[in-house]
């Protein structure tokens, strides 16, 4: 997703601006519907390109594939979105990213994952870990089992939605139905892999590098009242200085 000029014996890289909204822990609705508000907001040139960085409360969602048959666990709450692929867990200890994205051609996405597995792939190689593309769908593996997965949408030719990358994720929350079609047991973490904990704020040190690197943007941080004039629908306004 790099951006260059090509001479005739040089390529110049051209790096973009971009905001890096992180949101710490929120529920899914919330930056669901807080995605789709930034989604117009990017199709209309009001903002430039961006990624959110969050942590969820725990929650199922289906993709465009997904079947309810696939949550196991009748408590689970359960959340059908736009995004492709099929069932999958979030909760606290995920690290979850939605590059918010305007592509020139949707063709574009299939390189997009690309890209996003190679951030991936490079932040676990900071921790030690050798991780792969090599597994039964597109995602990052290590050792036949799947730490990061990747769903995506594309609205009004802007992605939305993105990657979900274990960190210190409770792996029995994925016993409680089937990701991506699979046992649970199909999934780890990078605490489960190198036997230690790992500091989110770390990883996330990495991927917002990464991110840069790859992608060829310069993160701004940046404050959600910053990108959208109004609260997205489902949430509420609140005060100045309230929590």
């Amino acid at each position: 997703m790099l951006t260059t000029t090509e001479g005739e014996d040089r390529t110049i890289l051209i790096v973009r601006d971009a905001w890096l909204l992180d949101l710490g822990r929120k529920p899914y609705r919330e930056v669901w519907n807080l995605q789709k508000a930034l989604v117009n907001r990017r199709a209309d040139d009001k903002i430039p390109d961006g990624l959110i960085l969050v942590e969820h409360d725990p929650v199922a969602t289906l993709g465009r594939r997904g079947k309810r048959e696939d949550v196991l666990d009748p408590g689970l709450e359960i959340i059908e979105v736009e995004r492709g692929g099929e069932a999958t867990y979030h909760g606290p200890g995920q690290l979850v990213g939605y590059p918010i994205l305007k592509l020139p051609d949707r063709l574009d996405v299939k390189r997009l994952v690309t890209d996003i597995e190679e951030v991936l792939l490079r932040t676990c190689a900071d921790f030690g870990i050798e991780a792969t593309r090599e597994g039964p769908e597109r995602g990052v593996w290590v050792g036949g089992k799947k730490i990061a997965s990747i769903g995506l949408a594309v609205h009004r030719s802007v992605t939305f939605h993105g990657f979900a990358h274990n960190v210190s994720t409770d792996l029995r929350e994925f016993l409680k139905l089937r990701p991506c079609g699979h046992d649970g047991g199909i999934m780890t973490s990078m605490e489960k892999v190198l036997g230690h904990p790992v500091d989110m704020e770390d990883v996330k040190a990495s991927v917002i590098a990464h991110f840069q690197g790859v992608f060829g943007v310069t993160f701004r941080r940046v404050n959600v009242s910053e990108l959208l004039p109004e609260p997205p629908a489902g949430r509420k306004s609140r005060s100045p200085g309230a929590p």
